[in-house]
């Protein structure tokens, strides 16, 4: 099976460069066939290491050493760090995980002391040829609750024009999802894109600029076909056009701190100033755009995707959480997709079921449509289900009416519930809202709700009225049987 980069190469050559098919198969002694499959599929290549690579024993460490020497700059100067205790430091922090030698930590402690200050070259580039990218941190208060969210942002060197946008988390999803965003603004490509070496999507650093990408990352990179560019490890600065750009929206935007209903809202606030700083460039911003590589004709669909086997409770678990589906795939294997902020449930390429996608950890998620198929055979069951606990609290004032009514009155209950299967949830809380909770029953709701304009889906239209079908009588059965017809 081809490589990612054998495909990239052939791709940037046949859509950049112009090369045809005929030349590609020539001077890379691949099949045409080969070749037309590349540029038709940009999907990661599937495959599996035979063993872990191998990693440096004090790759992880070096930025905590490097943190740690920072700080000092603040104690007292005899009360500096020495090598030995910051090994003792290492120890007792990390436990088993730290496991480098004393002499191997003297030695990095000595490095990176005796760094000479570095000096710095400003940046330029043409239009359109290089956009810089990263993740900064910012909170904002969402339904009063003080909450972190990421915000990914992406600076387009030449003009200075940014684009950000926030995601509950910076897993892959959100990293390749902000590209997408970021594209679609712009309404182009840039040449480069620069970023520092986020595990998102540097899985190994290699000598000099060499990096093991995530297949992911290269699969975004085959699709809008630009080249990836990653800054030397613990240099950031390499990139201090978006360093300086995290910054300048989290002052700006987040001064002070937004008060919103929810992340669309913030996003949407982030978009309206991303456009007015754009229009106070709008010169250079013509010239980058220009210079731009044109938007594929379709987007990357920037998901994850993963097998899943609905459990006997009708959940798949991802993520650490679990989610309903419909009850009739229970023992059935789904594919989940994950997108950064929601995941959907797929049979043969058909959505099941959606849920928001939530990024804590051991939470379960129903939906009411799952379960009413169950509820359906299993009446009793609606007496304590969890999906049904989780309903506004006016089901609950019906549910105990109903059930303390008489023995089987949760039968009554499980007739409202089951009218979700018909009509708008909202429609049904309006009509349980007119009509009382202490003396509502499904009867009067679905009267309530067919002569109501509150489902106009369920209304007869005028030019079907003049249609009526006549009363059967089964009583006539016999005659037809005979050949008479009153």
């Amino acid at each position: 099976m081809y490589g990612m980069v054998d495909k990239e190469f052939i791709r940037k050559r046949h859509f950049v460069d112009g090369w045809s098919i005929h030349e590609l198969s020539k001077k890379c002694k691949i099949s045409r066939q080969s070749v037309r499959k590349m540029l038709e599929d940009v999907e990661v290549p599937k495959y599996r290491l035979t063993k872990p690579r191998p990693r440096r024993a004090m790759e992880r460490w070096i930025p905590v050493i490097e943190a740690w020497i920072q700080e000092e700059e603040h104690f007292p100067k005899k009360q500096h760090y020495v090598s030995s205790r910051i090994y003792e430091r290492l120890q007792e922090e990390y436990g088993e995980e730290f496991t480098a030698a004393e002499s191997t930590v003297r030695y990095w402690v000595r490095r990176i002391r005796n760094r000479p200050k570095e000096a710095f070259v400003p940046l330029a580039a043409d239009a359109g040829e290089l956009a810089e990218a990263d993740f900064g941190r910012v909170v904002v208060r969402i339904k009063g609750k003080e909450t972190d969210v990421h915000m990914f942002v992406i600076r387009l060197r030449n003009s200075g024009v940014i684009f950000a946008h926030a995601f509950s988390t910076e897993k892959i999803e959100a990293f390749l999802e902000g590209h997408r965003l970021a594209f679609e603004w712009f309404g182009g490509v840039p040449h480069d894109v620069r970023y520092d070496n986020p595990k998102t999507a540097v899985t190994k650093i290699l000598a000099g600029p060499m990096r093991d990408e995530h297949s992911l990352l290269s699969s975004l990179r085959a699709h809008y076909l630009f080249d990836s560019d990653f800054c030397r490890p613990g240099e950031p600065h390499e990139k201090g056009g978006v360093e300086h750009g995290v910054g300048f929206v989290r002052r700006h935007v987040c001064v002070p701190v937004p008060d919103v209903p929810d992340l669309a809202t913030f996003n949407a606030m982030l978009l309206a100033w991303c456009e007015k700083e754009r229009n106070k460039r709008w010169t250079k911003w013509e010239q980058e755009r220009s210079a731009l590589r044109p938007l594929p004709v379709h987007p990357h669909l920037c998901v994850t995707t993963r097998p899943v086997v609905v459990n006997k409770l009708c959940l798949v678990s991802f993520d650490h959480n679990r989610y309903s589906v419909p009850s009739i795939y229970v023992g059935k294997t789904l594919t989940l997709r994950s997108h950064a902020e929601e995941i959907e449930l797929l049979d043969r390429g058909r959505v099941v079921a959606t849920h928001i996608r939530c990024h804590e950890r051991k939470q379960t998620f129903l939906q009411l449509e799952h379960y009413l198929p169950v509820l359906a055979y299993k009446p009793h069951a609606a007496t304590h289900a969890a999906v049904v606990r989780q309903l506004p609290e006016v089901y609950q004032r019906i549910r105990v009416r109903m059930t303390n009514s008489r023995p089987d009155g949760y039968k009554d209950f499980v007739a409202i519930l089951l009218l979700h299967q018909t009509f708008a949830a909202k429609d049904i809380l309006n009509a349980i809202s007119e009509i009382g909770p202490d003396v509502v029953t499904a009867e009067q709701i679905r009267k309530h709700l067919f002569q109501s304009e509150a489902s106009p889906a369920m209304q007869v239209p005028d030019e079907l009225k003049m249609y009526r079908l006549a009363r059967q009588n089964p009583a006539r059965y016999d005659s037809l049987v005979k050949g008479v017809i009153h």
